[in-house]
């Protein structure tokens, strides 16, 4: 492979057999793919679309990017993709910490699972070699005891564990993966495929010192790398110790977006919640911050370890993010930072999305208030959550129908309006009738409901390139289509979204330019992203997912007024739809033909390339 920043091996592995093998990387599919997200979901779709999510012919591929582990700042990401059990669509979830950093520095590239094994086992790769070994006295353990055991047979220096937990082992259809530094690949339940395969965890050890990725182009590597170090430094909101994420870290945005009136409140029935300052980020580092914690090569240090030292909810957990603390909070009518904290805690240690968690807890709450169920959940019953936490993770008597998504299980009522979802996926921490833009992101995203396919929240609200008027509609297509593709490329690059408030195309180019060797200018990154999401659109496309109906948002989005500062306003879906798909060049939310020729992802024979 003459591309610089690859190691060039992929660890495949048949859990069926119980053999290991490594193949090398396809360096025109790199080219195309990037790696990453992009290189991902090709693999995904050449093994087949009609695939049953948790069944043996799914296959679950963890990947790395060109400029994994190296000196670029927040490179320190990994992504794990597979079809998801919650949506049916394919799905890439990403983690950070030095998980990534440490496979590549072993040697290894990607790692793909096929099959199913007969019992509990956990992978071991050190030194560009893999073995499996047996995890049955891992199974049934949460992520921390299971760190702790992998810790003390191989050495804590140079260890990185990926695992799930019960939540993964039980097929909860939104289970995580953990790592050593609470890092999860959180959401379209990876894990739940993990469970289903029986691998309890991915074991890495590997220093740093002698095996970071080199680039090809090395005094151009070290002036694209100071020019986009110099940005992250700059930046408003990503400069360490000064920027809004670095001081207060992602739940920076919770008063904010409260404010504005965006602020999705008891299961998005209201936009603005009085209370939401109580669990909010200026709350947090006053009252319960212990340190701001980093990933490899990130020099902003957004993850916000928090600890109560005392009482029934007394925990000492990373990190307090602001879509987990909107999930469990003014979703759920729930302030208590402290009661936020345990039920994050809860989350890390049973592996499971604590978005998705808190939407279960909410179509729950707005049900029984309604009548339409039985099963006793209050609003803001915080020991009541907890204790439905542990029964959701073991699906044990009604966390079983919770077990299987907020979608599913109000579907199962009678009551499937109740579900703040698309695509089976429930939406995150922003409501689409206060910021229009992300609303259409989440419409349209491949992955369902999801504000990281495309943050039109940077333009909205933060100005970031350039603001955008958060309530019109018009024009709104194109900046997500702007967004989508060029976060599709630095998920493929596999570097941290934040990167993005700070840097753009053009410093994205000059690094994978410098460290791969093959020429890239921002237009070729705008376009092999668009490239990576016109697959992935395909992929929904053969997977059944081919009406305009399936990038709808919920009714109470488009008919039922916001309140607070956006109060009348509804999602304009009916404006912005027709004019995302006409500058996607897709009809009616399917990707066509010549869309598909012309990005080169199936030839003129129709075949795939």
């Amino acid at each position: 492979m003459n591309l610089g920043g690859f190691k060039n091996k992929e660890v495949v592995v048949d859990l069926t057999a119980g053999t290991i093998n490594y193949r090398p990387i396809n360096e025109e599919d790199a080219k195309k793919y990037i790696g990453g997200r992009g290189l991902g979901v090709k693999y995904v779709l050449d093994n087949g679309p009609e695939v049953e999510p948790l069944s043996p012919e799914n296959i679950l591929c963890i990947m790395t990017g060109p400029v994994t582990g190296s000196r670029s700042s927040m490179s320190g990401r990994l992504c794990v993709v597979t079809k998801s059990p919650l949506t049916g669509t394919v799905t890439d979830s990403h983690m950070g910490g030095w998980t990534a950093a440490r496979l590549k520095w072993a040697g290894v590239d990607n790692i793909i699972l096929t099959g199913k094994s007969d019992k509990p086992v956990y992978l071991y790769i050190e030194d560009g070699k893999a073995e499996l070994h047996d995890a049955s006295e891992l199974w049934g353990k949460g992520t921390r005891e299971t760190v702790k055991t992998m810790q003390a047979k191989y050495g804590e220096q140079d260890l990185s564990v990926m695992t799930i937990g019960q939540a993964g082992e039980n097929t909860v259809k939104f289970a995580s993966f953990i790592n050593e530094h609470d890092r999860a690949a959180g959401r379209g339940g990876t894990a739940a495929v993990a469970g289903y395969k029986k691998l309890k965890a991915v074991v890495i050890k590997a220093p740093q010192k002698g095996n970071m990725p080199q680039p090809k182009l090395e005094p151009e590597y070290k002036e694209a790398n100071k020019k986009a170090v110099k940005a992250i430094l700059d930046g408003g909101l990503t400069a360490p110790n000064k920027g809004g994420l670095s001081v207060y870290g992602t739940n920076v945005l919770t008063n904010i977006i409260n404010e504005v009136g965006a602020l999705p409140t008891k299961n998005s029935q209201f936009t603005h919640w009085d209370e939401a300052e109580k669990h909010s980020g200026e709350y947090v580092n006053e009252h319960l911050l212990v340190k701001n914690n980093t990933c490899h090569a990130c020099p902003v240090g957004c993850k916000i370890e928090v600890e109560v030292k005392d009482g029934k909810y007394k925990t000492r957990v990373e990190s307090f993010e602001f879509e987990s603390s909107w999930s469990l909070g003014s979703n759920c009518l729930l302030s208590d930072a402290k009661a936020i904290s345990y039920l994050i805690d809860q989350c890390n240690e049973y592996g499971l999305d604590t978005i998705e968690l808190g939407h279960c807890f909410s179509v729950t709450m707005e049900a029984y208030e309604k009548g339409l169920i039985t099963e006793e959940l209050i609003w803001g019953d915080a020991d009541s959550m907890i204790e439905l936490t542990k029964k959701i993770a073991y699906r044990e008597g009604f966390g079983g129908i919770l077990a299987e998504g907020p979608a599913k299980a109000t579907a199962s009522w009678g009551a499937a309006e109740l579900s703040m979802s698309v695509k089976g996926q429930s939406i995150p921490a922003y409501d689409p009738r206060g910021i229009q833009g992300i609303g259409l992101g989440y419409a349209t995203s491949n992955r369902g409901a999801c504000h990281l396919r495309g943050y039109t929240v940077a333009s909205e609200i933060a100005g970031i390139p350039e603001p955008t008027d958060r309530l019109k509609p018009e024009g709104k297509g194109e900046l997500l289509k702007i967004f989508q593709d060029m976060l599709a490329f630095s998920d493929s690059m596999n570097i941290c979204k934040f990167s993005s408030f700070s840097e753009n195309a053009e410093h994205y180019a000059e690094q994978y330019s410098a460290m791969t060797g093959i020429p890239m200018t921002a237009d070729d990154v705008m376009k092999a992203g668009e490239r990576i999401y016109n697959l992935e659109r395909y992929y929904n496309n053969l997977a059944g997912f081919d009406k305009e109906e399936d990038d709808y948002l919920p009714k109470r989005f488009t008919e039922e007024p916001a309140s607070g500062n956006s109060a009348g306003e509804v999602s304009r879906m009916d404006i912005m739809l027709g004019e995302y798909y006409q500058v996607r060049g897709w009809n009616a939310g399917k990707v066509t033909e010549e869309k598909l020729r012309e990005l080169e992802i199936i030839d003129p024979e129709n075949q795939l390339v």
